[in-house]
């Protein structure tokens, strides 16, 4: 009975804060200033809580069209994910071009890489072809998309911006994909014969989930602080010697 509550309640908490979070950038007007994160929220809501639910209903949850419908949707998530990193990556280096240069050459290569990667996939595994590619293509770019945004936030440290909302935005995202990878990685090393792992992926990925949302919450909801203060707040903790 726990184990049910807990599952549901993470599961319903996670559309809560996506239908949430969607309707309040939506009511702000931030979808504007932020139509990455709006167009990926909005991705997620319908996924989610709209076409998920209504293959299910309608095909039952053992039908092989839901099982494709399911990780095929998983790996456009993920693209999504991916081309969100790369918005913040442009958002981050907008004042540093000779940076986002090297970038805007860097991350299709990256992506490029992990299609590649994935297609040996087809070779290893010819009986099962279309779900060990979707898979194998999935989980290596949640992989690229952990490390690209570990990167990204070292960068931020890096680099003088005022802009402090993409700093929680990548760091709710960075969650995300941190334990979502964690789980990849338990699955492929006990081969998804581990009960009591896979027992615990059922909580850790929606945890991380709903821990991302709260963080993008706050970042979209805190006052955003002007250029000019905070380079008058630099100047008075770190004066210049007389």
């Amino acid at each position: 009975m726990i184990t049910f509550l807990l599952t549901h309640g993470l599961q319903y908490a996670g559309y809560g804060l996506e239908a949430g979070l969607f309707a309040f950038l939506l009511w702000r007007g931030g979808w504007k200033r932020e139509l990455a994160l709006w167009l990926y929220v909005s991705s997620l809501l319908t996924v989610d809580f709209g076409l998920r639910w209504w293959v299910l209903s309608r095909y039952g949850e053992r039908s092989h069209i839901y099982y494709y419908f399911y990780y095929v949707s998983d790996a456009l998530l993920t693209l999504g994910a991916f081309g969100l990193v790369c918005s913040f990556f442009r958002r981050v280096l907008a004042k540093e071009e000779r940076l986002w240069a090297i970038c805007r050459l860097t991350l299709p290569l990256v992506f490029c890489l992990t299609l590649a990667l994935s297609s040996i996939a087809l070779f290893w595994h010819y009986k099962d072809l279309f779900t060990r590619f979707v898979f194998s293509f999935q989980q290596s770019l949640y992989f690229a998309c952990l490390v690209l945004n570990t990167l990204l936030y070292i960068v931020i440290q890096q680099v003088d911006s005022a802009d402090e909302e993409v700093g929680l935005l990548v760091c709710g995202l960075g969650i995300q994909l941190a334990g979502t990878a964690a789980g990849y990685a338990l699955i492929s090393m006990t081969r998804n014969t581990n009960l009591a792992i896979r027992q615990l992926l059922n909580y850790i990925s929606p945890l991380c989930f709903v821990g991302m949302l709260l963080i993008w919450f706050c970042a979209v909801a805190r006052p955003p602080r002007a250029a000019t203060s905070c380079a008058l707040d630099k100047k008075q903790r770190f004066p210049a010697p007389a």
